[in-house]
């Protein structure tokens, strides 16, 4: 179970990325070929600045989208490769060092040949297992053992620092086990969403046959819709208080006695008196879901799961089966990446600080983090400015505003001290087990953690993952060291566009922190409210603009984006964009003179052209399709064009006036910070 409360810059499939000091750097940081002129800014101001590119630009056969981010990360899995490759033949790695794991787990997933010739035999002792159920009573011993080796099956445990108690780990309880993104897929009954649920059965029914079980696809698809029936939705699990709900053991057992949670525990080696639910009413649905199920059919369904999560690393045959519904269905895609770069995602996933370590060593210059440093503390007294000035919170809330502000930890680059994998075995030739091996290893690890103090100085994030979040459980905001490059970064850029970029993005992680799930928060990252009741009606207020903003845009003629699902990543978009303006005013009434046109472009214009630059996105339909119904940051577009239109500083840069398309009314503009 992973407890998902980190806000990010971007989803992860758009996130990835190098810095270099010298190759990619770009002479011009904006690119005027990448515009069209011939459009005015107050009309659209998104093909206005990114219309040259959006006609040239073409979606690669493995991408179901592609924008600025998608090419930092094609530069950025090179060199990662590059950096292994590098390590692999220097001969200067020490025997059973983390390094050398790392290159024996891309050597692993690189031996096509062996792993064809294995096709599903490395998952036949888990469907042996399976195989040994006769009752409800044989399954639980079964499921500890999938559930050791990460098979996401009717529930997930893991250890995490408490929301109410910043000092104390805690154990929590979670719902699994679905092969769809989530309940939605399994709920919406528009003829889209039929239609992925009769290919969903399809695709089960092909992955089945392949292990020797016909025509139970729709008994296992059943059972599936009948767990789905008590998840969340996706708005609905975005409210941390509604996932607070602790029990005892002996509370827990008497909603849910199919599952000996005593012995349970016992297995994991977590002590625990208490647990952490996140949905009570799941775990009192699951006796009955078990007890009234066909034992041949969860049987089948375990199997099901097996094989689901253990395709990608498996033979051609079970590759390409699950890429033709979770890559050409659900996204578009033409084609599957090619093995090395599904490899590489695979190191990256099991063994990505020790991978980092090398990356840094070669692509990341010192002074980056220097200067990153300068541009976060500028802009983190901006917001505070903000706060100061905001007109609709109390003295109280605002002092306290103010000092978790700043009491916010900032990390830039990489950890001060490295993640290491002492005790995990990985080989040469083995590629899914050295997968189970990590996944067994994080998860001993994981439950390890319990009793212990929490370490705030850990990492959520790899250095070579283009992306940025906030922690609300430590309070932090973290710069990996592969967004410090262009379009967020560009040393030989002027400061109004790195502002628009990377001053945006160190903007949006600390809106975060004061967002409507960041605002449940206090200083010290523990889940509280600390706001006056008057204070946290208002912003409620607030935030109900924003929705309501959100959910008039259609990406697709007959879906809107998800204006609750957003909620946070808008709230974070209209502030980071806010406060990286008024950093850059503060830069500028720094200088001795104010910098002149580049390109016949103001620094405030040459600002808000940088954010526009970063949102540019092509999608596919299915892949925006999926988009909108499990991401919670918007589509491109309306990332770049609907914070600039609350903004009136833009209106000013741009002369937009009413009449335009961009044009929207001063009390209809969203604002929160």
């Amino acid at each position: 179970m992973k407890l998902t409360l980190r806000s990010t810059i971007g989803a992860s499939l758009l996130m990835f990325g190098l810095f270099s000091t010298t190759s990619h750097a770009q002479d011009k940081a904006l690119d005027l070929n990448n515009m069209d002129t011939s459009v005015k800014p107050g009309e659209d101001f998104y093909n206005f600045a990114n219309g040259g590119w959006m006609k040239k630009a073409e979606i690669p056969a493995d991408r179901g989208r592609w924008g600025s981010f998608d090419e930092l990360r094609e530069r950025n899995e090179k060199a990662t490769l590059r950096v292994l490759n590098d390590a692999a033949e220097s001969g200067k790695l020490a025997n059973g060092s983390d390094q050398e794991k790392a290159v024996f787990m891309y050597e692993s997933g690189m031996d096509s040949a062996t792993i064809e010739k294995l096709g599903y035999s490395p998952v036949k002792p888990y469907l042996a297992e399976v195989d040994k159920i006769k009752s409800l009573d044989d399954l639980q011993e079964v499921l500890e053992k999938l559930h050791d080796s990460s098979t996401s099956v009717f529930f997930g445990m893991g250890v995490y620092q408490d929301l109410k108690d910043s000092k104390t780990q805690s154990l929590y309880l979670g719902y699994a086990g679905l092969g769809l993104p989530n309940k939605d897929y399994y709920t919406k009954d528009d003829s889209a969403s039929v239609a992925k649920r009769e290919q969903y059965v399809q695709h089960i029914e092909n992955m089945m046959r392949k292990i020797g079980v016909k025509k139970q696809s729709q008994k296992i698809f059943d059972l599936e819709n009948a767990l789905a029936e008590f998840n969340k939705t996706p708005v609905e699990a975005r409210d941390p208080r509604t996932q607070y709900n602790p029990m005892t053991v002996a509370e827990l057992q008497g909603k849910c006695k199919t599952i000996n949670w005593t012995t349970y525990l016992k297995h994991i080696d977590v002590p625990a008196e208490k647990i952490i639910v996140n949905h009570p009413i799941y775990f009192e649905k699951l006796d009955s879901i078990l007890v009234n199920t066909n034992i041949k059919t969860i049987k089948n369904y375990l199997k099901w799961h097996i094989i689901h999560e253990a395709a990608p690393y498996l033979s051609s045959e079970f590759v390409n089966e699950s890429f033709d519904f979770y890559g050409k269905k659900m996204r578009g895609l033409e084609e599957n990446r090619p093995r090395w770069k599904r490899v590489l995602g695979t190191t990256n996933s099991t063994l990505g600080f020790a991978v980092g370590k090398l990356y840094v060593e070669t692509e990341f210059p010192a002074e980056a983090k220097e200067k990153a440093e300068k541009m976060v503390n500028n802009i983190k007294e901006a917001f505070a400015e903000r706060i100061k000035k905001v007109d609709w919170m109390s003295a109280e809330t605002k002092e306290k505003a103010l000092n978790k502000l700043a009491n916010f930890t900032v990390k830039i680059g990489y950890p001060d001290k490295w993640e290491t994998y002492e005790n995990l075995e990985i080989k040469k030739g083995e590629y899914f087990q050295n997968i189970v091996n990590s996944s067994i290893y994080e998860t001993k690890k994981n439950f390890a953690e319990y009793g212990k103090p929490v370490d705030k100085t850990k990492w959520g994030m790899t250095p070579q993952t283009v992306n940025a979040y906030y922690n609300p459980l430590y309070n932090e905001i973290v710069f990996p060291a592969a967004i410090l490059q262009p379009p967020f970064y560009n040393y030989k850029a002027d400061e109004a566009v790195n502002y628009g970029g990377i001053g945006a993005v160190i903007g949006h992680e600390i809106s975060h922190g004061f967002d409507d799930q960041g605002r449940r928060f206090d200083a010290k990252g523990e889940m509280q409210d600390w706001w006056t009741k008057e204070d946290g009606e208002t912003f409620q207020g607030k935030a109900q603009m924003v929705i309501d903003q959100y959910n008039g845009y259609y990406p697709l003629e007959e879906l809107h984006i998800n204006g609750e699902l957003t909620l946070g990543e808008n709230i974070a978009d209209i502030g980071g964009v806010a406060v990286a303006y008024d950093g850059l005013q503060r830069y500028l009434s720094l200088q001795a003179e104010k910098p002149g046109m580049i390109d016949g472009f103001t620094p405030e214009q040459r600002f808000f052209l940088s954010w526009a630059t970063i949102w540019r996105t092509k999608s596919r339909e299915e892949a925006l399709r999926n988009q909108i119904m499990t991401d919670p940051h918007s589509p491109g577009q309306f990332r770049a064009t609907g914070p600039l239109s609350d903004f009136d500083p833009f209106y000013e840069a741009f002369h937009i006036k009413k009449g335009d398309k961009m044009y929207v009314a001063p009390e209809k503009r969203a604002k929160v910070w």
